[in-house]
């Protein structure tokens, strides 16, 4: 009951982060917002939850991995697929080894296989941690996909390698031709699972939908079951959860482009889903402060494993092993976007100092957040042999530093470093939007009419269908007209739709307020003044653009 109990209370504490970090006069992420209201949880109270790292990656990692893989945009990822690959596997390769040895080197008591634990969970980025500082400093469109693209990868290898590390230390042995094979396993066999289960599902909801007809509730429930059926069934099989996980995430991106499911199971699922990643991203952060009191009162034990009698030291390794990570960062960037963005380099040859900004500003924004924090706490609590886990506590504190001192870092140095920074558009976005647009309202129109000749066969008020398609696809026109003119024309149509998407909001707000005095006073039934409420909602939703 005392679990239950904090847990909900944990989750009144993310709402409130949601409010504070609007009312705050001064921009903080949301992230660090919500572990110090954790902290405050955990030191007003005695209660701790106590966390069996199994279930917490269960319950945490799989909705979020799969999510990750549903969200990323796959032209970004592909267009840039050679930078992404090299800050998603090969800066993670190198921050395990680079920063695991300098780790082992600088607490010589944490053993090497710790160490090597330790710098692979610290490895992954956070795209949530990092849309929270966007969310005040624009980021470039661009750099925002490369970033999302790799936070999207190196969460799956930071955490396969965290994997490994694990495993020698709990067997004492590492073998790296055998490690290779492992890896190669686990990574095969985890992806063909995540889209082999996905795609059957996806396919097997769509012929029951079709036959039987769609509930969105059930839609909803699957796409929700999907990452947790995909992780339990490869790690059952001796594979990657992890990617499995991610994997699904991709799968369902294009199974959802067949567009067999309902608008309304559409708009719902996505309202879930954002709900659901809120609550969890904001919920491990709340929980990491809520373990924090308990974590730093046993400072001088973890201190002492340092072989320093001062807690100062603490802070000391969390600043160097800061220090160390965005070093190594910066200089993988800067050779990434040396050699890979921007045509090969041309950048650089036209403006140096342009790509060290554009390698400081990714640097920066590669902060730590959910990922390292799930990761760090599925140590384990014992050895094979049943003895503690050596120097558990020691890392859990220093990548909970990490996290902190990266979020402290990106809120105050991204708005720095992008301030006038000029970032390569991606490429014709503009144009494909327009004549995408243009391309849907010509079909659209084709269908009114055929629709239109259909319905009015055989009928007895032949201009009334045809004054209603006509009104219809004069919409359809409109959006043609303002998409096909270009230059100054092209500035008034935007300006004009401005006005009127303004204005258009103005009487939808008044239509709702006006249904909802009707439904208080008992003028309107209460059922049908929710369904029209909801469907000016649905309006007042879309962009129109």
């Amino acid at each position: 009951m005392e679990t239950i109990t904090l847990v909900l209370i944990m989750f009144i504490a993310v709402f409130f982060s949601s409010m504070l970090v609007r009312i705050l006069p001064i921009p903080l992420p949301l992230p660090l917002i919500q572990i110090a209201l954790g902290t405050c949880i955990g030191m007003a109270s005695n209660w701790r939850l106590e966390l069996n790292p199994e279930i917490f990656f269960l319950l945490f990692l799989p909705p979020l991995l799969f999510l990750d893989g549903w969200q990323i945009p796959k032209e970004g990822l592909f267009r840039d697929k050679g930078t992404i690959l090299a800050l998603a596997l090969g800066l993670v390769v190198m921050t395990v080894l680079g920063v695991g040895y300098f780790i082992h080197w600088l607490i010589p008591s944490m053993p090497l296989a710790i160490a090597f634990a330790l710098a692979a969970v610290i490895s992954p980025t956070d795209p949530v941690a990092l849309s929270a500082i966007a969310a005040r400093v624009p980021v470039p469109k661009r750099l925002m996909h490369i970033l999302e693209g790799e936070s999207l990868l190196n969460d799956a290898s930071g955490l396969v390698c965290l994997r490994f590390a694990v495993a020698a230390a709990l067997t004492g042995t590492f073998v790296l031709g055998d490690a290779v094979l492992a890896f190669l396993q686990l990574a095969l066999g985890g992806i063909a699972i995540g889209v082999a289960v996905t795609w059957g599902l996806s396919r097997g909801t769509i012929w029951l939908a079709r036959r039987f007809g769609e509930e969105p509730g059930a839609q909803i429930l699957v796409s929700l079951l999907i990452p947790f059926f995909v992780y339990l069934i490869a790690e059952h099989l001796h594979c990657s959860g992890i990617l499995a996980a991610v994997a699904a995430g991709i799968t369902m991106s294009y199974s959802e482009l067949t567009g067999k499911a309902l608008a309304i199971t559409r708009i719902r699922r996505s309202a879930v889903w954002d709900m659901l990643q809120f609550a969890l991203n904001g919920l491990i952060f709340v929980l990491l402060g809520e373990q924090l009191p308990s974590i730093i009162a046993g400072a001088s034990q973890v201190v002492s494993e340092t072989g320093h009698h001062d807690p100062v030291w603490l802070i000391v390794y969390v600043l160097i092993i800061n220090l160390a990570l965005g070093i190594l960062r910066f200089l993988w960037v800067w050779v990434s976007i040396r050699f890979t963005l921007f045509g090969g380099g041309q950048m650089y040859a036209q403006n140096p100092r342009a790509t060290l900004r554009v390698a400081a500003a990714t640097s920066v924004a590669g902060v730590r957040g959910a990922i390292t924090l799930a990761g760090v706490l599925t140590l384990p609590l014992l050895l094979s042999d049943g003895s503690a886990f050596p120097a558990r506590d020691l890392a859990i504190l220093l990548a909970a530093g990490v996290i902190i001192v990266s979020l402290i870092v990106a809120s105050v140095g991204l708005p720095w470093l992008l301030k006038g920074l000029d970032v390569p558009d991606e490429p014709q976005q503009r144009a494909e939007e327009d004549k995408a647009r243009i391309l849907a309202a010509e079909a659209a129109i084709r269908a009114i009419e055929k629709a239109q000749h259909a319905m009015s066969k055989n009928q007895p008020d032949v201009d009334l269908y045809v004054e209603a398609a006509a009104r219809v696809s004069d919409l359809y026109r409109y959006r043609i007209d303002r998409r096909s003119d270009h230059g100054e024309a092209q500035a008034q149509f935007d300006i004009t739709f401005e006005i009127e998407l303004q204005l258009r909001q103005v009487g939808l707000r008044a239509e709702r307020d006006e249904l909802f005095r009707l439904a208080r006073e008992n003028h309107l039934d209460e059922d049908l003044a929710r369904r029209l409420i909801r469907e000016i909602d649905l309006q007042d939703a879309q962009t129109l653009r």
